[in-house]
Order: C-alpha cells, then structure tokens, then sequence
C-alpha cells in the first residue's frame, strides 16, 4: 500500500445509525474531524512514505470519507462497492465516476449483490501464490466472492464475522507486508479462525487484545515497514515493534464515532 485514494471529511457527521459505534447523539466536532484526518494524512505521506490521491467530498453523503469502501482495485481493474444499506448507496456513483475517470477497467457486481469494498476484502497480494479473505455476514455476501475471485483470477476465503461491533473485515484483520495478520479472532466464527490459523502460521498472527481491538488496532494502515494505528493501543504497538514494524500512532477519536479509523479512511490502489 503506497497509492491511497482518501477523501477530506468536509462534510464528515453522523446523520444515520448503521453500526453500533454510530448514534445521532453522539456528535462529531467538524474542526477537530478535520484536524485528525489531516494529522493521518501527514504521517502517511512524510513518515509512511505514501502517496494520496484525493477524492473531491459531496454534500450529504458523510460517510464518503471512509474511502475503504469506494470498492476494491486489482492491477488497472476497479471493482466498485455494493452498499447494503440505502444511505450509503449514493456514494456509488461518485466512486465509480473517480475510477473511471482516473483510467481504471470499471466492472460493477450485478445490483443488490451487496459487497462493501476493502472494508472486507483483504489478504497478501505479494505472496505466490495471493492470499485473499474475505468478510461476510455483516455487510458483504458470502456470494460475492465466487465473482470476485473469477475477476481477479484468484481463489477468496471467505471468513465469516460474527460480532457486530467489527461489521468489516478491516476493523478487526489486518494484513501486514511481511506476510504478518494483525486480527482479533473473537471477531470471527470458530470455522474462519481455524481457517485463518491454516492459512497463516503462527509465529505471524498478531492477536490484539479486546481492549485494543475496541479502540480499532487492527484498522490500521501498513506501508512498508511502516504501521500507522490509532492512539490508545500501546500493546499492539508493542506487538508490531517486536517483528521489526515501525509504528506510527495517530488520534482519530471523532471518525471512531462513526465507526472507522485509519485503515478505513484510506483505499489502496496498488
């Protein structure tokens, strides 16, 4: 992960209830929204060494910002996302529209096959050969995965998540690029860790504990060596240190509200 595709949190907010983190009382404070992402964006780019491609914000759509769900992209191919839920599905044209305008081969999954982007397709793509899982239950169908592994030419484990807390694979599975997970395995039923475990051996599982998992330590963005997670989860800091990661930790408390952090504020597009 070194293009990003993020998206300014001009009209950031929480207008709707679709996961458990989100409650209309819960009122996110527009500045200080803005100042985190920012703070995110300047670790990415100076410490992590990434490059961000922009994606202009709209009026009305607030959850824009949390560009992980724009689709998944492999090689020059774009897959956009199928939103469950109707508040988000206006985001789709204005994601598609970037893709397609930026030269990728947009290919969209027949309608009301719901699948929500690298919110819960993740896996090794460097490693031979590629390793891809993806979530299901919460939002994505289980189905969707059969086309996606025919588009992309490669075999989808489909992992199955059962806390609704950790709705994407991303809030609680993280790949890392020396072939390491960072994950929560009470996020997942007892078939998807036996599975996990499988697939990847042990001395590379980083388990992070509940607490951690809670304040979204898996939802964190590695490029490189680099590892850039939110505040408040020094253990999994700890983890990552000891297999040689750098860590970079960054406040995100307001996009915690909605249920995101750094991984879900970024879409890698290589």
């Amino acid at each position: 992960m070194s293009r990003l595709l993020v998206c300014p949190p001009d009209y950031f907010s929480i207008d709707y209830e679709i996961n458990p983190w989100m409650r209309l009382s819960n009122r996110v404070d527009p500045d200080l929204a803005r100042a985190q992402w920012q703070g995110l964006m300047t670790v990415l780019e100076r410490q992590a060494g990434a490059v961000l491609e922009r994606l202009a914000p709209v009026p009305g759509l607030p959850d824009m910002v949390f560009t992980a769900n724009a689709g998944v992209v492999v090689g020059r191919r774009a897959v956009p996302s199928r939103f469950r839920h109707p508040e988000r599905r206006r985001e789709e044209p204005h994601f598609e529209a970037w893709f397609r305008a930026h030269g990728y081969e947009v290919t969209k999954l027949e309608e009301g096959l719901y699948f929500e982007g690298a919110g819960d397709l993740l896996g090794f793509p460097e490693a031979v050969p590629a390793r891809w899982f993806g979530g299901y239950r919460q939002r994505s169908e289980v189905r969707a995965y059969d086309r996606l592994g025919d588009l992309f030419g490669c075999e989808i484990v489909p992992v199955e998540l059962v806390d609704s807390r950790f709705y994407h694979l991303d809030t609680c599975f993280c790949p890392l690029s020396g072939g390491d997970l960072l994950y929560y395995p009470p996020a997942f039923d007892r078939y998807a860790r036996a599975v996990i475990e499988d697939q990847i051996s042990e001395g590379r599982r980083l388990a992070v504990p509940e607490e951690e998992a809670l304040r979204f330590a898996c939802n964190a963005v590695c490029v490189g060596r680099h590892v850039v997670l939110p505040e408040g989860c020094p253990r999994t800091a700890q983890l990552l240190r000891a297999l040689d990661y750098e860590t970079h930790a960054v406040a995100l408390d307001e996009f915690m509200k909605a249920g995101g952090s750094a991984k879900c504020l970024t879409l890698a597009l290589d």
